[in-house]
C-alpha cells in the first residue's frame, strides 16, 4: 500500500525576517492589548492629573495581560521554548505520526532538518532497530552514500527515488511538513508484500484463532530464526509472560527424547509429544529456505506407544496388504512376514530364517545388519535443516535365491507396533525385471536389424555386379565351353549369397513383401506336402484347423517360409523322431485380454502354432533364440538366421510370435496375425507383357547409380538390348544433364530414367522431384536393395516402378521394357 501523504500543501508560513517582521495572530493580539493599555493609562492620567498613577496602572495591566496570554499558549499546546510572542511552530505529535506510519507495510521513518529520527513504524524498527537513522542503516552500509545522496536530492527537489544496487531495495524520500522541514523515508525490502501478509497472518488475529484451535504456528527464515509466531507458540516456548519470540532459533525451542518424540524445552517429563508439520515457503515472497512450522499436541501417539498392541490384529492387517512387509524386534529377529514378503524373499515354510541378513548373499549381509541396527536401536538419522529426522532408508541388496538381480530393501523405524522396532518392505521385482529385459532385447534387436539392413543393402550392390558380369560373360559362352560351368558355379553361389541378404532384410523388416488377403488354412495346405518331405518317415505331421478363422493380410511366400523354418527347427529338435503339430485357430479380443500379455494389444487375431515333442530349449537359451546368428548347432550346420528371419517376417507383417518350451517335453511357437477387416481390393489390370524372348528395345535411358560396378553393368546390359544409355554418378550430375535438354512435350531427350534410391548428397527421390518439375511425364524406374513397401511410404511419388537388387541382366532388361510399355502413352497413364 502507498504511504499517506503528510505534506500540508496549502500555504506554508515564511520564516521571520528582521527587516520585515511577519504579522502572526499572536502579534496582532499583543499589539491590540498593548494599545488598549496605553490608551487607558493616558485617559487615567488626564482624569487624575497624575502621570505616576497612570504608569502604575500600565505596569499592572501589562503583567496581567502577559499572564493571560502565556496561560492561553500553554493550553493550546505551544512549544516549551516558545516564550517569544508570535512563535507558533507546532510541536510534532509522535504517537499520531507512528500510528500513521504503521499503516505502511514497508519500513518507513521521518527525520528532521538536523537528521534526527522523529518517528518510525514497526517494520522499520524490526528491520533496522529503533536507533538507526538514515543513511547509516544496518545491512545497507554498502549503500550509505546512495542513501545520503537521495536525502540531499529530496531536500533540494522535494522527492527522490533510488534502487540500491543488486540488493533489491527500493528507496523513496519525500520532503514533508507544514514548513517542509522533515524527510519521509520509505524503504522497500525487495521481498514483496507477501512477506508482510504472511507475518501479519500468523502474528495477528488469524494466528490467535489457530491458537484457540490448539495449533501453534511460527514462520522461520532461511537460517531457522523465528520471524513471527502466534501467542500460543510464544507462551509454550518462552513462558506466559513473554511477549515475543522473534529472532530466536526455532530448533532451540524444541527437544527430542529417546523415543524420537518432540517436546518444547520448557515442558517437563510426561508432557504430550508434539506433531510437527513443515510447510516450505518457496513462492518467492520469503527468502529461499523459509518455512511455516505448525505444531500441535499429539497425545494419541503416546497412548499407542504405551498401549499393548494386539499382535493378531496387527499381523492380520499386514497380511492383507499386497506389499511385502515384515516386522523385526529389538534383537534384530523376524517377528512376522506376510505372504507377499515371503514370496519376494524366496522363503518357504521349512526355511529357518531368523534374521533379515539371512535372506541376502554373503556380500550384502553386513549392510542389511547395519541398517536394521541403526533404525532399531539408535536415534533416527538427522535430515537436512527444516526437513526433520529421517526415519527410513533403502538398501540395494541381492537376495540369496536370486543372486543375479539387485532389489531394493526398505528399512523403516517402527513406533507403536508393540515389540516391533523395524519394519521391512521388499517388492518382488521379477516381473519388472523381466519387462526391462524384454525392452532391452527389443532395443538390441532393432539396432542389430538396422545394422543388418545396411549390410544387406551394400552387399546387394556387390551381388548385382557379380551376377551382371556373370550374365554378360555367359552371353559369350555356350554350354559346351570349358569356362561355362565355372561361370555358372559363380552365378549359383552369388544367388545363394542373395538368399542370405534376403534373410538379413527379413530380419531387419526391410525385405520386399507382396501382401495379399488370405486364409491361414489355405497357406498351410499349400506347404503341407513340402513339410512331409522335410519331416521324413520317422516323424508324424498333424494338422488341425479351427473354425471362424479370420482373413489376414500377408505375403503368402514369406508366410510359407515362416512355417518351413519353424518346421525345420522342430525336426532338428527331434533326432529320434516325434510328432509335429500345426494348429490354426481364431483369437478374439476378449481372449487376448484374458491372456494378460503386455506386448500383445487387444484385438482379433488369427493364430497358428507349431508344436514338437523334441528335446526342448533350456531356460537360459530361450530369451536368445530370435537373435541373429545365435545358434546351438555345431559349426557349419546352421547360420543362426532361421528364427531371426521368422521374427522379422512376422513383425513386418504386423504380427507377434511367442515361444514356450520345457526341457524333455518339446517346444511350441505361436504366431498371432491381426485379422484383416478391410475390403479385398480388386486385382489390378496388368499391362500385357511382350513375349519373354522380346527384350530388344529402342529409346534413350539415363542411368543414375553411385556404385561404379553396378552402373557399368547396367550400361552394358541395356546397350546390348538396343538402348542408347547415358550414365550419371549422382543426383546432381543427373540434374545437370536433364537441365541441358530442351523442354517440350517429350521427356527431355530421355525415354526412361533408372535411378538408385540411396545415394550420397542427393538421393534418388529428391532428384526425381526436381526432374519432374521440368519433365512431369518422365518414366521412372527405381532400383534398391531395400524393401519396396518401405520405400514407397517414404518416396511419395506417383507412376514409378521398382526393381529390387540384386538383379540379373535379363531382369533389368525386363524391368526397363515393362516400364516403357506402361508409360508408352503418358496421357492415359496419368
Amino acid at each position: 500500500m502507498r504511504l499517506p501523504v503528510l505534506r500540508a500543501e496549502p500555504v506554508p508560513l515564511r520564516a521571520a525576517s528582521p527587516a520585515r517582521p511577519t504579522l502572526t495572530p499572536d502579534r496582532l493580539i499583543a499589539g491590540g492589548v498593548a494599545g488598549l493599555g496605553v490608551a487607558s493609562a493616558v485617559m487615567l492620567a488626564r482624569a487624575a492629573g497624575d502621570w505616576r498613577f497612570a504608569a502604575g496602572f500600565l505596569v499592572g495591566f501589562a503583567a496581567i495581560a502577559a499572564a493571560i496570554m502565556l496561560a492561553a499558549r500553554v493550553r493550546l499546546g505551544s512549544g516549551a521554548g516558545a516564550g517569544i510572542v508570535g512563535d507558533t511552530t507546532p510541536r510534532p505529535d509522535r504517537a499520531l505520526l507512528r500510528a500513521t506510519l504503521d499503516m505502511c507495510e514497508e519500513p518507513a521513518a521521518i527525520t528532521d532538518r538536523a537528521g534526527r529520527l522523529v518517528a518510525a513504524n514497526l517494520a522499520y524498527v524490526d528491520r533496522f532497530g529503533a536507533d538507526a537513522v538514515p543513511p547509516a542503516l544496518p545491512g545497507l552500509a554498502l549503500y550509505a552514500e546512495g542513501i545520503a545522496g537521495a536525502g540531499r536530492t529530496a531536500w533540494r527537489e522535494g522527492e527522490a527515488e533510488s534502487a540500491l544496487g543488486s540488493a533489491g531495495v527500493q528507496l523513496r524520500v519525500l520532503r514533508v511538513g507544514v514548513a517542509e522541514d522533515h524527510l519521509l523515508w520509505r524503504i522497500g525490502d525487495g521481498r514483496g508484500e507477501g512477506r508482510t501478509d504472511a507475518l501479519r497472518l500468523v502474528g495477528g488475529g488469524f494466528g490467535d484463532r489457530m491458537g484457540r484451535a490448539g495449533l501453534m504456528a511460527a514462520l522461520i527464515d532461511e537460517r531457522g530464526r523465528i520471524l513471527v509466531a502466534n501467542k500460543v507458540f510464544t507462551a509454550r516456548a518462552m513462558g506466559a509472560q513473554a511477549t515475543s519470540v522473534s529472532g530466536r532459533d526455532f530448533a532451540a525451542c524444541l527437544v527430542q527424547d529417546a523415543e524420537g518424540a518432540l517436546h518444547f524445552g520448557r515442558d517437563g517429563e510426561g508432557a504430550d509429544p508434539l506433531r510437527l508439520l513443515h510447510i516450505p515457503l518457496d513462492d518467492g515472497e520469503l527468502a529461499a529456505g523459509a518455512a511455516a512450522m505448525l505444531l500441535f499436541d499429539d497425545p494419541a501417539s503416546r497412548i499407542i506407544e504405551q498401549s499393548s498392541t494386539r499382535p493378531d490384529d496387527l499381523y492380520g492387517l499386514l497380511g492383507m496388504l499386497p506389499l511385502g512387509l515384515a516386522l523385526i524386534d529389538r534383537e534384530g529377529r523376524f517377528l512376522f512376514q506376510n505372504e507377499a514378503f515371503r514370496v519376494a524373499a524366496g522363503m518357504n515354510e521349512s526355511d529357518g530364517t531368523l534374521y533379515p541378513s539371512d535372506l541376502v548373499v554373503k556380500e550384502d549381509k553386513s549392510a542389511v545388519s547395519d541398517a536394521v541396527r541403526r533404525f532399531a536401536g539408535g536415534k533416527p538419522t538427522a535430515g537436512p535443516v527444516g526437513n526433520g529426522p529421517i526415519l527410513s532408508g533403502d538398501v540395494a541388496v541381492r537376495l540369496r535365491h536370486r543372486p543375479d538381480d539387485a532389489v531394493s530393501l526398505t528399512v523403516a523405524s517402527a513406533r507403536g507396533l508393540g515389540d516391533a522396532s523395524v519394519i521391512l518392505s521388499l517388492k518382488d521385482s521379477m516381473e519388472e525385471g523381466k519387462l526391462q529385459r524384454q525392452v532391452a532385447q527389443a532395443t538390441k534387436m532393432q539396432a542389430v536389424g538396422q545394422l543388418a539392413g545396411g549390410v544387406a543393402h551394400d552387399f546387394n550392390n556387390i551381388l548385382t555386379a557379380v551376377l551382371g558380369h556373370c550374365d554378360l560373360i555367359l552371353m559369350r559362352h555356350t554350354p559346351g565351353d570349358s569356362d561355362y560351368d565355372d561361370i555358372q558355379q559363380i552365378r549359383h553361389n552369388a544367388n545363394r549369397a542373395a538368399g542370405l541378404t534376403r534373410q538379413l532384410l527379413a530380419f531387419s523388416r526391410q525385405q520386399t513383401l507382396r501382401p495379399q488377403v488370405l486364409q491361414l488354412p489355405d497357406v498351410i495346405s499349400e506347404v503341407s506336402n513340402l513339410l512331409r518331405r522335410l519331416m521324413g518317415e520317422s516323424m508324424q505331421l498333424v494338422i488341425n484347423h479351427g473354425r471362424a478363422i479370420g482373413s489376414v493380410r500377408a505375403d503368402p511366400g514369406q508366410l510359407e517360409q515362416v512355417i518351413v523354418n519353424l518346421a525345420v527347427n522342430a525336426r532338428d529338435a527331434m533326432p529320434q523322431g516325434g510328432e509335429l503339430t500345426i494348429r490354426t485357430y481364431g483369437v478374439s479380443a476378449a481372449e487376448v485380454r484374458r491372456l494378460g500379455a503386455d506386448v500383445l494389444p487387444a484385438g482379433d487375431y488369427s493364430a497358428f502354432s507349431v508344436t514338437d515333442t523334441g528335446t526342448g530349449i533350456p531356460p537360459e537359451v530361450l530369451p536368445k533364440i530370435f537373435e541373429p546368428f545365435f545358434t546351438t548347432k555345431e559349426v557349419g550346420k546352421g547360420t543362426g538366421l532361421g528364427l531371426s528371419t521368422v521374427y522379422g517376417i512376422v513383425k513386418q507383417s504386423g504380427g507377434f510370435i511367442f515361444a514356450d518350451s520345457e526341457l524333455g517335453r518339446g517346444t511350441s511357437f505361436v504366431v498371432y496375425l491381426p485379422v484383416f477387416h478391410g475390403e479385398t481390393a480388386a486385382p489390378e489390370k496388368e499391362v500385357p507383357k511382350p513375349p519373354a524372348q522380346e527384350l530388344w528395345g529402342t529409346g534413350s535411358i539415363l542411368v543414375v547409380e553411385d556404385e561404379d560396378m553396378v552402373r557399368s553393368v547396367a550400361e552394358r546390359a541395356l546397350t546390348r538390348q538396343g538402348y542408347q544409355v547415358r550414365t550419371a554418378a549422382n543426383g546432381e550430375e543427373a540434374l545437370e544433364i536433364l537441365m541441358q535438354m530442351p523442354v517440350g512435350e517429350g521427356h527431355g531427350g530421355f525415354d526412361l530414367l533408372i535411378s538408385d534410391v540411396m545415394m550420397p548428397t542427393m538421393d534418388g527421390p529428391t532428384m526425381v522431384r526436381h526432374a519432374r518439375e521440368r519433365f512431369p511425364n518422365l518414366p521412372i524406374l527405381f532400383m534398391s536393395g531395400y524393401a519396396e513397401e518401405q520405400l514407397r511410404k517414404s518416396i511419395h511419388l506417383d507412376n514409378v516402378s521398382f526393381l529390387a537388387k540384386p538383379f540379373s541382366v535379363q531382369q533389368l532388361a525386363e524391368a526397363a521394357r515393362d516400364t516403357l510399355a506402361r508409360h508408352a502413352k503418358p496421357d492415359k497413364a496419368r
